[in-house]
């Protein structure tokens, strides 16, 4: 039996950056047939949103694309998911900074940054929170993009 590997995602309030790549990644993995061989989840850095639905304008970018993540609830990242997931990876690097410096010494889950672990870059996704419905399309688009990356690695066997 092969064990699932754990990809958690992880952005400031787990409201706009991490639940769209939480669902589109559920959704790429689906469509290319490895939908039961990986967990994906989201979490946060900060704690003021736990609980809350992802944003309405998240929501709303998602939902144009053919993807539902309105059931979703924002959580804090926690210290047993630096073992419950393989990859922790963080939407932008102080993100990444704060993952890094919270994770347990003895866990084993690699902190990365979501766009340099997918392949599309070493560069941040940007918080759309504080923009308009052009700012969540293209935080989706780089989520998209880095899902699709995560999904080839994963094809690859390189992880």
């Amino acid at each position: 039996m092969t064990r699932t590997l754990g990809v958690l995602m992880v952005c400031l309030g787990n409201i706009c950056r991490s639940p769209m790549a939480e669902g589109v990644l559920l959704a790429r993995l689906q469509e290319a047939g490895l939908g039961g061989k990986v967990r994906v989840d989201s979490a946060a850095t900060g704690r003021s949103h736990i609980g809350h639905a992802p944003d309405e304008r998240a929501i709303a970018c998602a939902k144009r694309h053919g993807i539902d993540i309105a059931a979703q609830r924002a959580r804090a990242l926690q210290a047993d998911d630096f073992d419950a997931f393989d990859f922790i990876l963080c939407a932008d690097r102080t993100i990444l900074h704060d993952a890094r410096m919270r994770k347990p010494r003895t866990a084993h889950g690699d902190v990365e940054l979501l766009l340099e672990w997918s392949g599309v870059g070493r560069k941040d996704v940007p918080d759309p929170y504080y923009g308009d419905a052009r700012d969540f399309e293209k935080a989706f688009k780089l989520v998209d993009a880095a899902a699709l990356g995560v999904v080839e690695r994963i094809r690859q066997g390189r992880f």
